[in-house]
C-alpha cells in the first residue's frame, strides 16, 4: 500500500489539472466559517466577526479570470450576505451578495458563492453587507494579479502587503444599528484600527497600556505594495507613513498614473496600491498612520491608528510625534482627488467599453442628479434619502422577482432629480439602458463626506467641485484620463460627477459606503436589461436560496448544511469530476 502513494499523488494532481482543463479557466475553492470571535482590538474583549477564526478574514489572491468558489457557513445569530466590493460579476448578479440580488443565507446554513473575475485586475475587499455587520467585522481583502502575459507597469515588488483602515467602536454592532435607528449619532470612534489591532502607545496619555498593535517587517532597500483600505464604517481617514513616500500605482482596478505622495486620504469603502520603497537610515521603526479627516472636534485629535513599519536593521523603536497633518482642509483633499488619473497606457484588463477608447468622446443616454440629505424623518422613522426616496428593501430581492416576473416588488421610477414632494419610503429602481452611456451627478448636502459605490462597473470620475452643480460644469470635466474606481468620495457643500458604460446586464446596487447613510436608507439599483435574448448571462444558480414571496420553492434546508467545498464544481465538470473519482480510485487500487 506504501508503495502506492506516489502513483496516487500523481494521479490527484492530474485529476486537478484535467479539471482545471475541462472547466477552462482556474477554479480556486475556499471554505469559511464565519462566526463571533472574542478579540481585543482597543484592549478590552469584545465580540466581532471573524472568518475560519481570522480577524480580518482571509485574502482572496486570484489572477484574472479565475473562478472562484466560496462555500460560507453561517454561524452566526443572525442572516448573512457577502458582497465582493468592485467585483464586477460580469452578467452575474446572482453572485452580488447584496438585498436586493440574493435572499440571505440564514443562522446555522452555508451558501456557496461561484463567480469568476473576469477581465479585472487589482486591490478589492469583501464585508457583509446586511445589519450593519461590517462595523464588527467579517471583511477581508481581495488581490487579482495580472495574468502572466501581461506585465505590470512597474517592476515587480518585493514584497505584497495589505492593510485594512477603519474607524472602530466597542459597542456591538447590534447597539450601533439601534442607535441609528433611534436617531443617536454614532459620535466620536473609539479607535482606529490597522488591520484589526489597535494603536501603538505613541502617546501614554492617550493610549492605554496593554494594546496589541500592528507591527510591519521589512527589509532595507526593498519595495513593497502596500493594498490600503478603508474598511470602516464612516470615518474618511489619512494614510501615511513617516519618512516614507507612497507612489501610487493603482486603485480598484485601474492602474494610475504613478505620483508620489506623502500621505492619501482614502474614504470608506475606497482601495488603494503604493509602492513603498525601505529607503530610510532606520535609525528607529517608523510610524504607519491612519487618522480621522474633517473634523474639528478636540476628542477626534486623540483617535488615531498607528502601527509600526519595523527595518530588519532598525536601532531603537519608534518615538515622539507622529507625522502632521492638517486636520481639515477639504480643498487640499478634493485637489489631491482631482491629481489621480489613469494610466491610459498600461497593458491590463481595462473597464467595459474595452480596449482603448475616448470615454469623454461618447454620447450621454441618461442624466442622474443623485442629491442626499442628512437624516430627517420618514413616515415616522429616522431615515436618510437620495432624491427624496428613502429605499425600502422588499423581503423578495429584485433579481428574483425580476427572474419570476412578479409584479409590484419595485417600480422603475427613480427620479432623475429630486422632486418638489415630501420625502418618502419606497422601492424604487433606476431604470438603466443596456449599453447606454450614463452621467450620474452625486450632490452632497450632507455636512460630512459621504462615498458611493456602484456594484458591476468600473465608473470614470470626470469631476468634482464644492458648490451646487449645474450643466455650466461640465466645462470642467477631464474628459481623457479621469480614474476609474467603483467608489467616489462628495465631500460635504460639493459634487462629483462620474460616467459609466451600461453594458453589465443584471440589477446593481447604487449605495451610500458609509454604513448608516446606507443603512438608513441611501440606496438604490440600476437595473440593466438586455432586450435581446443572451445566451451568455449567467441562468438562476441552481442552489439560490429563496424568500418572500417565493419561499415555497425553498429545498429542504438539509440540503445546505453540507459544508464541502467539493461539491462546489457544478454545471458541465460534474460528470467528468465523478468519472476522474472513479479513475482515481480505479488506479490507486491496482
Amino acid at each position: 500500500m506504501v508503495s502506492g502513494l506516489p502513483d496516487l499523488q500523481v494521479s490527484f494532481f492530474f485529476f486537478l489539472f484535467v479539471v482545471s482543463s475541462f472547466a477552462g479557466d482556474p477554479y480556486v475553492f475556499y471554505d469559511w466559517t464565519v462566526s463571533y470571535i472574542t478579540a481585543s482590538p482597543l484592549g478590552d474583549k469584545q465580540q466581532v466577526i471573524g472568518i475560519n477564526g481570522q480577524f480580518p478574514g482571509p485574502i482572496l489572491n486570484v489572477t484574472t479570470n479565475w473562478n472562484v468558489v466560496v462555500n460560507v457557513k453561517n454561524d452566526l445569530d443572525e442572516p448573512l450576505l457577502f458582497t465582493w466590493n468592485g467585483i464586477q460579476h460580469r452578467k452575474n448578479s446572482w453572485q452580488d451578495g447584496v438585498s436586493g440580488t440574493n435572499c440571505p443565507i440564514p443562522a446555522g446554513w452555508n451558501w456557496t458563492y461561484e463567480f469568476q473575475v473576469k477581465d479585472q485586475i487589482g486591490s478589492f475587499f469583501y464585508f457583509p453587507s446586511l445589519n450593519f455587520q461590517r462595523a464588527a467585522g467579517g471583511y477581508g481583502g481581495i488581490i487579482i494579479n495580472n495574468r502572466a502575459v501581461i506585465p505590470l507597469p512597474f517592476g515587480m515588488p518585493d514584497g505584497d502587503i495589505t492593510i485594512f483602515i477603519s474607524d472602530w467602536y466597542t459597542k456591538s454592532h447590534k447597539g450601533l444599528r439601534k442607535d441609528i435607528e433611534n436617531g443617536v449619532d454614532l459620535g466620536v470612534p473609539d479607535g482606529i484600527l490597522i488591520n484589526g489591532y489597535g494603536p501603538y502607545r505613541y502617546d501614554p496619555t492617550l493610549v492605554k497600556n496593554g494594546i496589541v498593535y500592528q507591527i510591519i517587517n521589512v527589509e532595507p532597500g526593498k519595495t513593497y505594495r502596500f493594498r490600503v483600505h478603508n474598511v470602516g464604517i464612516s470615518t474618511s481617514l489619512n494614510f501615511r507613513i513617516q519618512n516614507h513616500n507612497l507612489l501610487l500605482v493603482e486603485t480598484e482596478g485601474s492602474y494610475t498614473v504613478q505620483q508620489n505622495y506623502s500621505n492619501m486620504d482614502i474614504h470608506v469603502g475606497q482601495s488603494y496600491s503604493f509602492l513603498v520603497t525601505m529607503d530610510q537610515n532606520a535609525s528607529t521603526d517608523y510610524y504607519i498612520v491612519a487618522s480621522p479627516r474633517f473634523v474639528n472636534s478636540s476628542d477626534w485629535s486623540k483617535v488615531n491608528g498607528v502601527a509600526i513599519l519595523h527595518y530588519s536593521n532598525s536601532q531603537g523603536p519608534a518615538s515622539g510625534p507622529l507625522p502632521s497633518l492638517n486636520d481639515y482642509d477639504a480643498y487640499f483633499s478634493m485637489n489631491q482627488a482631482r491629481s489621480i488619473r489613469w494610466n491610459v497606457s498600461a497593458g491590463a484588463a481595462r473597464p467595459n467599453p474595452q480596449g482603448s477608447f475616448k470615454y469623454g468622446d461618447i454620447t450621454v443616454t441618461d442624466v442622474y442628479v443623485i442629491l442626499n440629505r442628512p437624516v430627517e424623518l420618514v413616515d415616522g422613522k429616522q431615515r436618510t434619502t437620495l432624491n427624496g426616496i428613502s429605499y425600502l428593501p422588499p423581503s423578495t430581492p429584485l433579481k428574483l422577482a425580476q427572474q419570476f416576473k412578479i409584479p409590484g416588488v419595485y417600480k422603475l421610477d427613480f427620479p432623475n432629480k429630486l422632486m418638489n414632494r415630501p420625502p418618502k419610503l419606497d422601492t424604487s429602481v433606476i431604470n438603466g439602458t443596456f449599453k447606454g452611456f450614463m452621467e450620474i451627478i452625486f450632490q452632497n448636502n450632507d455636512t460630512t463626506v459621504q462615498s458611493y459605490h456602484l456594484d458591476g462597473y468600473a465608473f470614470f470620475v470626470v469631476g468634482m467641485d464644492f458648490g451646487v452643480w449645474t450643466e455650466n460644469s461640465r466645462s470642467t470635466y477631464n474628459k481623457w484620463d479621469g480614474v476609474a474606481r467603483s467608489t467616489t468620495q462628495v465631500f460635504p457643500g460639493a459634487w462629483t460627477a462620474i460616467l459609466v458604460s451600461l453594458d453589465n446586464a443584471g440589477i446593481w446596487n447604487l449605495r451610500a459606503q458609509n454604513l448608516d447613510s446606507w443603512y438608513l436608507g441611501q440606496e438604490t439599483y440600476v437595473s440593466v436589461v438586455n432586450p435581446e435574448v443572451d445566451q451568455s448571462e449567467v441562468l438562476l444558480p441552481e442552489n439560490s436560496i429563496y424568500c418572500g414571496i417565493l419561499s415555497s420553492l425553498q429545498k429542504d434546508q438539509a440540503q445546505r448544511v453540507n459544508f464541502s467545498g467539493a461539491t462546489s464544481i457544478s454545471g458541465s465538470s460534474n460528470m467528468v469530476f465523478i468519472m476522474l473519482i472513479i479513475a482515481l480510485i480505479g488506479h490507486s487500487f491496482r
